[in-house]
């Protein structure tokens, strides 16, 4: 794992794109503060623009600098939940414009994939996940149906979990004032 990590971090660090299995599914991932990074990863999947990506954290501290001050209701709900959750705020900072939605919101997931969480440990900062397929394409389950125009237009590949199925969407909840809407899951 250690290999796997220091070459993501040193893609990550030139602005590069990496294909890694994440604690949902197989992703697209890069710097989440590296606007030109974000826009290669819409380029490759044929998104547009007003579709954001979701920003992945490790812990709180990351989260907090992203959303600012957390309630301890919410912290309660992160800390206690097992299943894979994406948050939805209202807004947020410190990470590229490109990744807040028209209304100004935005998706981060606190992971708890093991090689996920050590990679944004030690790459320090949050990192961009999209599912590694084309645009209204099926997400692939496992890494064999990745679509080669993704595997070619990534600049590295993790090799973890490539015989593993990996469509485990997560619980999408919304978070208004300090108030929590389950969207999904």
């Amino acid at each position: 794992m250690e290999t796997e990590l220091t070459n993501s971090i040193d893609c990550l660090n030139k602005g590069g794109l990496i294909l890694m299995p994440t604690d949902t599914i197989w992703g697209i991932s890069c710097d989440a503060t590296n606007s030109n990074a974000i826009m290669k990863i819409y380029s490759l999947k044929k998104r547009s623009l007003n579709k954001p990506f979701i920003t992945l954290v490790s812990n709180l501290f990351l989260l907090e600098n992203i959303v600012g001050e957390i309630p301890e209701k919410i912290i309660k709900l992160i800390e206690n939940e097992k299943k894979p959750t994406t948050l939805i705020y209202k807004s947020g900072k410190n990470i590229s414009n490109k990744l807040f939605s028209s209304n100004g919101s935005i998706a981060i997931r606190l992971v708890k994939d093991i090689f996920c969480k050590k990679l944004i440990e030690k790459f320090g900062k949050p990192i961009v996940s999209t599912s590694a397929n084309i645009n209204d394409e099926i997400t692939p389950e496992n890494f064999s149906q990745i679509d080669a125009k993704i595997t070619n237009g990534v600049d590295y590949i993790v090799d973890l979990k490539k015989k593993s199925n990996l469509k485990n969407p997560s619980r999408i909840i919304s978070i208004t004032d300090n108030r929590v809407f389950q969207i999904r899951g």
